[in-house]
């Protein structure tokens, strides 16, 4: 049934093609576009807040316990998206979790590029320390790009010495820019993610920067003291080779690093979620996951 729900959606997205010779701002309003017409979760709250040097979705469930905290960096490649197009996920990660989730908007490529998008997403986090959240009861969260920023995050913090967070929850993480993984050529049929596509995401953020640099990925950090993570990935994403490496290397370190392969899926097809079982249960997982880990 999944595969049939994933065959018309990808169907239907042919029938909407981005805008021929887009600038980065006709691209941007355009994804934003498709994803104002996909339901969000009933009886969440989302208020517009600012996190210091930028804004973002503050979002809590009825009845939620606003103490814990998920904060979900959404993907796009560095280059587009925003905490509004990913609501379909954050606000089934509220309603599931029980907890409050807030999803930064932080700066894109071209017009910042690296380390902007990771200065920022750290950044967040300092944020929600200084406001009150305890260490412990904050879960980093995103799906691609965001994956990549919350993972480094989480390396971050331990690096400066930071109080770690209590859990993290990765979706389809892109980590490994030098296309190491057998998957970056082995995977011919990924339906959202060409080579040509990850090619202009990385030239428009990294410029001709170090790849395998810290300062863009966290894929050769040091993990050892990581929290509990989950990481959730695809069998048909060219990029589904990031997230088993980088859950095997975790692993080797002594985190306690679970991955699930989902059969058929595609690159972060969670923002599917509302017509798409897998994209819920993969979404709900994620919330329980970090729920049973914030306390």
């Amino acid at each position: 049934m999944s595969k049939q729900q994933l065959a018309g959606i990808l169907a239907d997205r042919t029938q909407n093609p981005p805008p021929a010779n887009a600038t980065p701002d006709m691209i941007r309003s355009w994804i934003e576009a498709m994803a104002n017409q996909k339901p969000i979760a009933q009886e969440v709250q989302i208020t517009r807040v600012s996190w210091g040097a930028g804004e973002g979705d503050l979002i809590l469930p009825a009845e939620g316990d606003a103490s814990r905290l998920i904060i979900f960096y959404h993907g796009g490649g560095f280059f587009f998206c925003s905490s509004r197009t990913h609501r379909v996920v954050t606000s089934n990660l509220a309603r599931v979790a029980g907890c409050a989730v807030l999803a930064p908007d932080y700066r894109l490529a071209p017009e910042h590029p690296a380390p902007a998008a990771h200065d920022d997403a750290f950044a967040v986090y300092q944020w929600a320390l200084k406001q009150g959240y305890a260490a412990g009861r904050v879960a980093l969260s995103g799906d691609s790009a965001g994956g990549n920023l919350a993972l480094a995050t989480a390396v971050r913090a331990k690096e400066m010495g930071l109080a770690l967070p209590g859990a993290l929850a990765l979706m389809s993480p892109w980590l490994d820019f030098a296309g190491e993984g057998a998957s970056h050529d082995t995977v011919t049929d990924d339906p959202i993610l060409s080579p040509e596509m990850l090619e202009g995401f990385m030239l428009a953020y990294l410029r001709n920067g170090d790849r395998k640099s810290s300062n863009v990925t966290p894929f050769y950090a040091d993990f050892s003291g990581l929290p509990p993570t989950l990481v959730h990935v695809g069998s048909r994403e060219r990029l589904r080779d990031d997230s088993v490496n980088v859950v095997s290397r975790m692993q080797a370190d002594g985190v306690a690093a679970e991955l699930k392969i989902f059969d058929e899926m595609c690159h972060t097809w969670q923002l599917y979620a509302p017509m798409l079982e897998e994209g819920m249960a993969s979404v709900e997982e994620c919330a329980a996951f970090i729920k049973a880990r914030l306390g």
